[in-house]
């Protein structure tokens, strides 16, 4: 698979910059993530977090939460891109569309999902407002308190030991990750 098309795929569906920045934050997470889990796949990994809310503008899931993942499927499908892993790791994404996670990359989209929004979270709640300013140990101790970031999913964070990847492990490689595309991120 090529990360251009993919780019332009997501660009051609995706018009506002903060999911922009997410899914290319989810692309970094899950590309350390192959690194560690399945390097023969890196690609499709990150492809898989690049494009894991490629329908976010396109189908009305804020009335309906069953048809996000689905629509990108359709999306994807329509542009004669992709493969039935890369489907799957996008429907586990959002179980509440039917789809539950049963492999590695699907559990890792999964987690890693929510893992780039509570990072920015923390980092956006710093004075200088940047990723490198965050500690593992702060993204731990916020963790624990359910009423931070409430939106971040603590129980899909967590589907990451499904992997063999332990949270902390996780919240470093997460941090390792964004910290690498800091600049592309504004953080």
């Amino acid at each position: 698979m090529d990360r251009q098309k993919a780019l332009e795929i997501l660009n051609k569906y995706v018009k506002n910059d903060f999911y922009i920045k997410h899914s290319k934050a989810v692309e970094a997470i899950m590309g350390k993530l192959a690194e560690k889990l399945d390097k023969e796949n890196i690609e499709l990994w990150k492809i898989a977090g690049l494009l894991h809310d490629l329908d976010e503008e396109t189908a009305d899931w804020q009335n309906d939460m069953s048809i996000h993942g689905p629509v990108s499927i359709d999306i994807l499908k329509k542009e004669n891109f992709g493969n039935q892993t890369l489907y799957n790791a996008i429907l586990a994404h959002n179980p509440k569309n039917g789809y539950k996670a049963k492999t590695k990359i699907e559990y890792a989209l999964l987690a890693a999902d929510p893992m780039s929004g509570f990072i920015t979270a923390i980092a956006k709640g710093y004075p200088d407002h940047k990723v490198k300013s965050v500690k593992v140990s702060s993204i731990l101790k916020r963790f624990k308190e359910t009423r931070y970031a409430k939106g971040a999913s603590r129980p899909y964070m967590m589907q990451i030991i499904k992997t063999g990847i332990e949270l902390e492990d996780f919240a470093q490689i997460a941090l390792e990750a964004l910290c690498e595309i800091d600049e592309e991120l504004g953080l």
